[in-house]
């Protein structure tokens, strides 16, 4: 009855020129409540598994590659926990913003040579140097949500420089 509905008021058409971000935007709309809680979990998940990561590095053997492992999974999940609160089409648009692009580029090309230098390459000292990348990288980029944070941390970084 429904699909008969939009054929008839001509919503039909208007649905077939949705792009593939309105598609996805749509179906994504969920209730606050619903979405402070998809954040919190997703949030937390990703918090606990960089905790996690930071307390079995000291295991022999396995404990750096748990620790690049969990780290870099608890990394993506913060990132994606923000997708709740404002949707995926408007974060990425975001992350894409001219203020966070370089930042959102260096930061997940620092997830992916962090597996890669552990998994593919065996190279733990170049994942731990992309770990520490993937740190200053992911404040780097949250801090570009505060307004004239990074502008004060490049003056007092010029400053003391002097």
């Amino acid at each position: 009855m429904d699909k008969l509905k939009s054929v008839l008021s001509g919503e039909e058409t208007r649905r077939d020129d949705r792009t593939i971000l309105e598609s996805v935007n749509e179906a994504s709309t969920l209730g606050w409540g619903t979405r402070i809680k998809g954040f919190i979990a997703c949030f937390v998940i990703g918090a606990a598994c960089a905790i996690f990561g930071v307390a079995v590095l000291f295991l022999p053997r396995i404990g750096l590659i748990l620790f690049i492992v969990f780290y870099t999974f608890g990394n993506i999940c913060a990132l994606c926990s923000t997708m709740f609160l404002m949707g995926p089409v408007k974060q990425l648009k975001r992350m894409c913003d001219k203020t966070r692009a370089l930042a959102t580029t260096i930061m997940i090309t620092c997830l992916v040579l962090t597996l890669c230098a552990a998994f593919w390459w065996k190279n733990f000292g170049l994942a731990l140097l992309f770990v520490i990348l993937q740190v200053l990288s992911f404040t780097w980029y949250s801090l570009s949500y505060i307004p004239f944070v990074r502008d004060a941390i490049l003056r007092l970084v010029a400053m003391c420089m002097k």
